[in-house]
């Protein structure tokens, strides 16, 4: 199975990454304090300010009432406008930074990473991103004859973008004091489906094409950001989200932090404390080519289905979207963006 989970080879984190369940629970304390009764005391705000998981779900059904999202398609550009679009409604600065990317197949893709910056002319920056396209194939569907049919990419594309647009609607209330640029990853899900497996490079470089173009080239010159946030799949019915190896390797302070944040907003349920594995996603190249330590908020059931029943399959669909999960990963955002 040609699964994120499962592919090591990456760039320098490979297997050779061992992180104890020991190391990782003593890291992930909590931001409370125990007084002489043994009673916990947050000092930390809830903040007032509300995600519209509605709002968040509209999304969603919006970019798939295109179709699949697909490189080179034309919903794959009418979506592309819709982003953009929305975007700059919500009265963010968008950048289009457009590149020929060639796929392990040999096609060239054209790609499109959406980068919408709150306060650009903060330098005090972070990154919230995720990836906007559909996989070409659903390679991992139950039934065999589907195989080859595009996914429609409700969680593993939308929801990312969906939970993003809404946290951007928020920032006028939240106000939060350090600029934030939310990124929109072009063709991170055109690695070889399981039938061409021998075909793709055996380092995973087949995936996330848009983001290692971005870590190479950043869309402005210079760029720097103190970390960032990566969301993929967080729409999911039976979404849990755990320490990702990869993550606690470099970013383990702002993983804590957001996990903390998670507490906060009423979303513990979702974020568990507990070792995930390691994930071949887009924060690879932003850990390992950009030097921005980034975590990734991706969903880990165990069992055959690590990313859900729905991952790489014909029912990665609206209907399988659970606005309760849009809520908490979208709420501990912004709990998390208001104590910055």
């Amino acid at each position: 199975m040609q699964n994120k989970f499962l592919k090591k080879a990456i760039s320098g984190v490979g297997a050779c990454i061992v992180l104890s369940s020991l190391c990782l629970f003593t890291a992930c304390k909590s931001n409370k304090t125990n007084n002489n009764e043994g009673e916990s005391t947050d000092t930390i705000a809830v903040t007032s300010v509300k995600f519209n998981a509605d709002s968040a779900y509209a999304s969603v059904v919006k970019q798939c009432d295109f179709g699949p999202r697909t490189p080179n398609s034309v919903a794959h550009d009418k979506c592309k406008e819709y982003i953009v679009n929305a975007f700059k409604t919500l009265g963010l600065n968008v950048t289009e930074q457009n590149a020929n990317l060639k796929a392990w197949d040999g096609k060239v893709l054209k790609s499109t990473n959406i980068i919408a910056a709150y306060r650009p002319e903060l330098t005090d920056r972070i990154i919230i991103c995720t990836h906007w396209e559909s996989r070409p194939w659903a390679d991992q569907d139950p039934d065999s004859t589907k195989r080859h049919e595009p996914v429609m990419a409700a969680n593993d594309g939308a929801s990312g973008v969906a939970v993003m647009l809404e946290v951007a609607r928020c920032l006028k209330q939240l106000k939060p004091n350090v600029g934030i640029d939310f990124i929109c990853f072009d063709s991170e899900d055109y690695g070889a489906p399981d039938w061409a497996s021998s075909q793709a490079p055996q380092d995973g470089s087949d995936w996330c094409l848009g983001s290692q173009y971005w870590a190479k080239h950043p869309h402005a010159k210079g760029y720097k950001a103190k970390f960032g946030i990566l969301l993929d799949m967080v729409g999911g019915t039976d979404a849990r989200f755990a320490y990702e190896g990869v993550s606690m390797r470099y970013a383990r302070d702002v993983m804590v932090r957001v996990w903390d944040a998670a507490t906060r907003a009423g979303a513990s349920n979702l974020f568990q404390a507990t070792d995930g594995g390691y994930a071949q996603d887009d924060h690879v190249p932003m850990n390992e080519i950009a030097g921005i330590p980034t975590i990734d908020i991706i969903p880990f059931v165990e069992g055959e289905n690590s990313f859900g029943v729905t991952w790489h399959t014909i029912n990665d669909t609206p209907q399988n979207i659970s606005k309760e999960t849009l809520r908490g990963v979208g709420q501990t955002l912004i709990q998390f963006l208001s104590e910055q």
